[in-house]
């Protein structure tokens, strides 16, 4: 008897082992019920784009017909339809360093150009000319560019350490006190320069980039260096009135920390201070870190300061999994999703657009002495937010961290993107409110393990728009809608 006991409990055993697989699918595949509010409006989207550094100090060189034809693809608007773009004004390291510490971590790509060897040095203004040549490129292509310059370091002779990648104690600033002005003139003269010669006008000087991260150490892989918020403040004091005289109509942006703990952090000291927000016109973050709650943080400090407020740096780095390929793509695309529905920036960067030897950092990968490149799906997941939620259109609120959706300014168009990255479909019924009438759906777009932002056949939809999301996908709707 015993034995007979000992063998049904184990049967049982097994058969629960078998039987869970099934339970965990039906969970996966339950219908999921989701509203969305087309009264009930977020942020006014600015755009999509990219930091320059470092793709475009090395595509900048390419064959010219090459350069033009990813340009287009980057900002066309039945591209990628990107019109933000990131200048970084390179510091320029120890000519000595050269080959070294930076090209054995990052690449050749790291050792960024500066415009002034020394103190008593004149500038050299044909410095940076790969990364001057994509930006000159993007402003003829198109004409509503936005473009931001930021620093990554100062120039390594006005550092401690004597190194444009940080200072010996990553934690400690790198930047010499007597320096402070001269690196705001630094800054501010390369600005003018690119509005005289070449009318170029940056909507936002960053002085910053990561900078109470305690990475950013002497000999390290790439340009960094290391601000403790009170520096930061200072630096801002001395920089607005001087861009205030410039003549320039390019305003402050800041700080660029890392993730948006840091960012959170460091936005508290600017209102403790008392006088800095005045003098900032917009707040960037990154998100390479960052949970839903600080989010929620960021989010109401931004508000609360009134300022315009940009997610200007992010990649695949603190996702929920490791993964390659779609997958990884798509966990990104969740970020994405949560940065825009929770954090509500007006705009949303990747971090670099073409990238050597992987597939998760970059939307091309491309060899950059051959002068070859693929697309990847990263770009077609990407293209399928970017190419549809136009600027201009409101993000709409939902209650459902899968489903991205936004309105133009017209209110005769309704775009719902529909996130999955599980490796089962996932129904979901998406019902309308509001006073918007869904007159059909005209277009439906889908990034999968076998699609390329390719035109699906168009489902129909009254007030409820019910669908199955294939495993491993990105689904954009565009409908058309009536008041």
């Amino acid at each position: 008897m015993k034995y007979a006991v000992l063998t049904l409990l184990l049967l049982c055993f097994l058969f629960d082992l078998q039987a869970l697989p099934a339970q965990v699918n039906k969970e996966k595949d339950e219908m999921q019920e989701v509203e969305i509010s087309t009264e009930k409006t977020k942020q006014t989207i600015e755009g999509w784009g990219s930091s320059l550094c470092w793709w475009a100090g090395q595509v900048g060189n390419w064959n010219e017909l090459l350069v033009d034809s990813l340009i287009d693809l980057f900002t066309a608007p039945d591209g990628l339809n990107m019109n933000i773009f990131r200048y970084n004004i390179g510091g320029g390291d120890d000519p000595s360093h050269a080959g070294g510490h930076m090209v054995t971590g990052k690449g050749k790509r790291a050792e960024m150009e500066g415009f002034k060897a020394s103190a008593q040095s004149p500038y050299n203004w044909e410095a940076d000319e790969a990364q001057r040549n994509i930006m000159l490129k993007i402003k003829a292509k198109r004409s509503d560019a936005v473009f931001e310059a930021f620093s990554n370091s100062p120039p390594y002779w006005m550092t401690y350490s004597g190194c444009s990648a940080g200072n010996v104690n990553a934690a400690d600033d790198n930047l010499r006190p007597e320096f402070y002005e001269m690196f705001c003139d630094y800054l501010l003269d390369v600005c003018i320069h690119y509005k005289k010669k070449y009318g170029i006008e940056f909507k936002t000087l960053e002085p910053f980039n990561e900078s109470t991260s305690a990475y950013w150490n002497y000999l390290g892989n790439q340009e960094g260096c290391h601000f403790e918020p009170e520096t930061q403040m200072e630096i801002i004091r001395i920089l607005y009135p001087k861009l205030q005289k410039s003549g320039l109509e390019t305003a402050i942006s800041a700080s660029d920390e890392t993730n948006v703990k840091s960012f959170n952090r460091v936005v508290k000291s600017y209102i403790e201070a008392g006088d800095i927000l005045d003098k900032i016109r917009q707040l960037n973050t990154h998100t390479y870190g960052g949970t839903n709650k600080e989010r929620e943080i960021a989010r109401e400090l931004v508000k609360a300061s009134g300022k315009e407020f940009w997610q200007s740096e992010t990649g695949p780095m603190g996702l929920p999994r490791p993964a390659r390929g779609l997958e990884n793509n798509l966990l990104l695309a969740q970020k994405m999703f949560d940065d825009l529905r929770i954090m509500e920036p007006q705009a949303w960067l990747d971090w670099q657009l073409m990238e050597e030897n992987n597939d998760v950092w970059g939307l091309v990968k491309c060899n950059f002495e051959t002068e070859e490149y693929e697309l990847l799906k990263n770009l077609y997941v990407r293209m399928q937010i970017t190419r549809f939620f136009k600027q201009g259109y409101q993000i709409l609120e939902t209650d459902n961290n899968a489903i991205l959706a936004a309105q133009s300014p017209d209110k005769k168009e309704i775009v719902v993107a529909v996130l999955n990255t599980t490796d089962s479909a996932k129904p979901v019924n998406m019902k309308f409110t509001g006073n918007q009438k869904i007159k059909r759906i005209s277009e439906v777009f889908r990034t999968s393990e076998t699609e390329n932002c390719q035109k699906v056949a168009p489902v129909k939809a009254k007030d409820v728009l019910s669908y199955s999301a294939p495993k491993f996908s990105l689904t954009t709707f565009l409908i058309q809608a009536d008041n």
